[in-house]
């Protein structure tokens, strides 16, 4: 039962529709195979939804029968309290009816915040919905630190965001990172698998501690380069959990905080932030099923920091 997303000039509601290929399940049951929970449809009856069945409007109680036509018209989003629409610049390297994907570039927080109540990507996608009358909230899928440069995804809908989430915990999302650090190493390709929990007496840092949540973190050594005691690494970091600071974290615990990133100890003097990109993200879409893969090159001050020949 592969959806599709359709539009209409009259009412810019996001809509899905599928076909029943199974004879007398219930409406319900059938919404809940196609991946639709029940908080959605609560969502859809109460706040300005429809589900209609061969054009008509129809309860979830309703017998469908094969070759029904099923359109699940989703509820109008506000924007989230506090979240002001704002314009300005932004880099897309994916969008279609479901999903946003935008190059974020490093000084620049990902959603707004008590310190960075403005000027997000946050506010920025919440001005290009409204100016296009698209009438969604901006769900955040894959969030950066403010100093991390690269990839985020946004979901158009809280359904769509759903089924990225529910995607990403059953490990359907890979995202890969280039990270520079101080030093070189003895393995090429390893993993850093140690619990990660908040720091005591600090409400930002975190620490590997045996109390902490599972984190994973996969290292491939792209490149060394420098004299023996000062050598600079380039790496390739895969998340394997989605932990707060997890790469920061993983990386400082075995000895190789990232270039830049004096919280955890990092050296300042090539970069002046923490010298973290995320460079890929690739997923089978939500909708359609169909591979995507997103990237972005690595930026000028990563380059200069490293030092690399590319």
């Amino acid at each position: 039962m592969t959806p599709s997303s359709t539009a209409m000039s009259t009412d810019n509601r996001f809509r899905l529709s599928f076909t029943v290929e199974t004879d007398g399940v219930g409406l319900r049951d059938f919404l809940a195979d196609c991946g639709i929970s029940r908080r959605t449809l609560t969502a859809v009856k109460y706040k300005g939804g429809e589900i209609l069945v061969n054009g008509e409007e129809k309860t979830v109680r309703h017998v469908v029968r094969t070759g029904d036509r099923v359109m699940v018209i989703f509820p109008p989003e506000k924007p989230a309290e506090g979240l002001f629409p704002e314009e300005g610049e932004l880099t897309i390297l994916f969008e279609d009816d479901a999903l946003l994907i935008l190059d974020k570039p490093a000084g620049q927080a990902t959603i707004p915040s008590r310190d960075a109540p403005s000027g997000t990507l946050a506010n920025l996608v919440a001005g290009k919905f409204r100016a296009e009358g698209t009438p969604a909230t901006v769900h955040i899928v894959t969030r950066l630190d403010r100093e991390t440069s690269g990839i985020v995804c946004i979901a158009k809908n809280r359904h769509i965001h759903h089924l990225m989430s529910e995607k990403m915990k059953a490990g359907g999302v890979c995202k890969r990172y280039e990270a520079i650090v101080r030093g070189s190493f003895s393995e090429q390709h390893f993993f850093i698998d140690k619990p990660i929990g908040r720091k005591e007496g600090s409400i930002i840092e975190r620490t590997v501690r045996p109390d902490g949540q599972r984190a994973l973190t996969e290292v491939s050594v792209l490149e060394t380069d420098g004299i023996p005691g000062k050598e600079i690494s380039r790496l390739s970091v895969i998340l394997h959990t989605g932990r707060t600071h997890q790469i920061r974290v993983h990386l400082a615990h075995i000895g190789h905080p990232l270039e830049g990133d004096t919280l955890y100890g990092g050296c300042a003097e090539r970069i002046s932030r923490q010298a973290l990109h995320c460079a890929g993200l690739s997923f089978s879409h939500p909708l359609s099923g169909v591979a995507i893969e997103v990237t972005s090159p690595v930026p000028e001050d990563m380059r200069a920091a490293g030092g690399f020949r590319r």
